[in-house]
């Protein structure tokens, strides 16, 4: 009796528990934008005029227009010599620098040279581990690693946030059909995941 409870009650917290950390995080974002943007409209327009939301939209609003404005060759030029400033600052540069770096690899905008999802052979045997291509041009690479047929490949670590960079040859390498979000989940939680499995299985395999 108590283990079918606890195999229901499991599947119910396993099933739930994603969508809730999800509608949390926009909940969030929506709070925050709402407390800050509408505030801000509250000072410019009379209370009779506020309507609970427009933070929300406003900020949406905002996010559009400066992905619109970052098509145009005045703001690229500005936004690069604000960046150029900040990575002047000894310890702001660090911090910037990373986060920029990892936002620009995942950005839809940045370019693609090679397949990002590859499996790497290890040695002369048949072990293989999943990894992230994170540099494929040399020119991009230090002057000391530039070697024709490599590439910068990301092993990331299970169950922590790490990993290794190291630098292979293109034939070390084999592109997966997985796009980046899958290869990370399965990656991170060392494949007991799987693939994502809908709540009519879950309940099925408990």
């Amino acid at each position: 009796m108590f283990r079918f409870i606890g195999r229901n009650m499991l599947v119910g917290l396993v099933t739930i528990l994603p969508i809730m950390l999800t509608l949390y995080l926009l909940y969030w974002l929506a709070f925050s934008a709402e407390a800050v943007l509408g505030r801000m409209i509250q000072w410019v327009l009379p209370d009779a005029f506020y309507r609970p939301g427009m933070g929300v939209i406003a900020g949406l609003s905002v996010i559009f227009l400066i992905g619109l404005l970052m098509r145009t060759y005045v703001v690229q030029r500005f936004f690069s010599f604000g960046e150029q400033l900040l990575y002047r600052m000894p310890l702001i540069k660090s911090i910037y620098r990373a986060i920029r770096d990892f936002f620009d690899y995942f950005s839809p905008t940045s370019k693609k040279e090679f397949k990002q999802v590859v499996a790497v052979t290890i040695g002369n045997t048949d072990m293989q581990v999943i990894g992230f291509v994170t540099q494929a041009i040399p020119e991009r690479l230090p002057e000391e690693l530039r070697e024709e047929g490599k590439v910068l490949v990301y092993l990331p670590m299970s169950y922590m946030v790490g990993g290794y960079a190291v630098l292979l040859p293109k034939q070390a390498v084999r592109p997966l059909n997985m796009s980046m979000d899958e290869a990370m989940r399965f990656t991170l939680t060392a494949g007991v995941t799987g693939k994502a499995k809908s709540a009519k299985s879950l309940a099925r395999n408990t």
